[in-house]
């Protein structure tokens, strides 16, 4: 059900049931954490894709139906993803569905497919969607499109979602991986403690829990490091950095 690989500074979580569309049951979001567990330190970024047709339909419905959701499982794993240092790409190889729209939400960047569709059924299924997931939405599509997608179940076509914000990019489906391709190289190229400590800010702001002692600490901490002495001495010798994460 979740596949991974790993390769220099990139690593990859795949969504391996199609058959399903990709719905996780309480054991494949077992193997989804044990695979965020396995990430090693040299990961600069994650991406998270799926096999099929559709990239996530949720919750499966015959867990959902089987056990007390109150407490979340898939809420628990995608609150885990946005708080990762990395930066997450969601390559979208497909519709996203119920909590796959969540799970899509908790990344930091999405790419999704000419052809995709998202909706949210919850109030079709006499379910209420977590709170948390909603805020999600709320904190990226604002109030009035987090209301259409749960209170009114309303279907996203590709377009829509490209102009509501929800995809960073629209492309062909056989295109998607050229396009992951360019932003991970475009992320692994920049110096990563930068980069985690701005991502670290902007989760604390989001939430309104950042310390401003913290915060100095990181800019601090990226003024004084290795990658920033190695940014200017490529500036003034005028080639590429090359950052080490110290």
């Amino acid at each position: 059900m979740i596949e991974t690989a790993a390769g220099g500074h990139v690593a990859r979580i795949t969504l391996a049931a199609p058959e399903r569309h990709n719905a996780l049951d309480r054991a494949g979001i077992a193997a989804f954490h044990a695979a965020l567990d396995a990430l090693q330190p040299e990961a600069r970024v994650l991406v998270i894709t799926g096999r099929g047709k559709s990239f996530c339909a949720g919750a499966a419905l015959g867990d959902v139906g089987a056990s007390d959701w109150t407490e979340n499982p898939l809420t628990a794993l995608c609150d885990r993803i946005e708080a990762l240092a990395m930066p997450t790409v969601c390559a979208l190889n497909g519709g996203v569905y119920g909590g796959g729209v969540e799970l899509a939400l908790s990344c930091d960047f999405r790419i999704g497919v000419t052809g995709m569709r998202m909706f949210a059924p919850p109030a079709e299924l006499g379910i209420h969607y977590p709170p948390e997931g909603m805020a999600r939405a709320e904190r990226l599509l604002g109030l009035r499109l987090t209301r259409q997608i749960f209170l009114l179940a309303r279907r996203f076509g590709d377009a829509e979602l490209l102009e509501a914000g929800f995809l960073d990019e629209l492309v062909a489906p056989e295109g998607l991986e050229a396009a992951t391709g360019t932003l991970v190289d475009r992320i692994t190229a920049l110096a990563p403690l930068a980069v985690q400590g701005m991502k670290l800010s902007l989760y604390e702001h989001g939430r309104g829990s950042g310390e401003p002692d913290a915060v100095r600490a990181r800019i601090a901490a990226c003024f004084a490091s290795e990658d920033h002495a190695e940014a200017l001495a490529a500036r003034a010798q005028k080639r590429p950095p090359v950052f080490r994460g110290r």
